[in-house]
């Protein structure tokens, strides 16, 4: 069974908001066994529109992560994302 990543691009406008989702939604990853590749950090925009705060993030199969995403805790903690930010997230089947 493949692997799935959940890919986001994200720009921040509330900070504190943002700070209690992206704890919540950690508590969650952890929950159903995700690894985090990648989250903020340095980008190079190549092309397109880009985000200041870029995350990947592995599980296991494209279920889990689906799971993950519709878990109770996941959408409590997404719930002070609502204001807080401009996101953009996928999550996409690995090879």
């Amino acid at each position: 069974m493949p692997k799935a990543y959940w890919i986001a691009h994200v720009t921040v406008t509330n900070p504190d908001p943002y700070a209690l989702y992206a704890a919540g939604a950690t508590e969650a990853f952890k929950q159903f066994g995700a690894k985090v590749l990648a989250r903020g950090g340095p980008v190079e925009q190549l092309e397109g529109e880009g985000h200041p705060r870029n995350v990947v993030i592995e599980f296991e199969s494209m279920e889990q992560a689906l799971a993950c995403y519709n878990s109770e805790q996941y959408q409590a903690a997404k719930k002070h994302r609502a204001d807080a930010g401009i996101a953009n997230i996928m999550i996409v089947e690995g090879a």
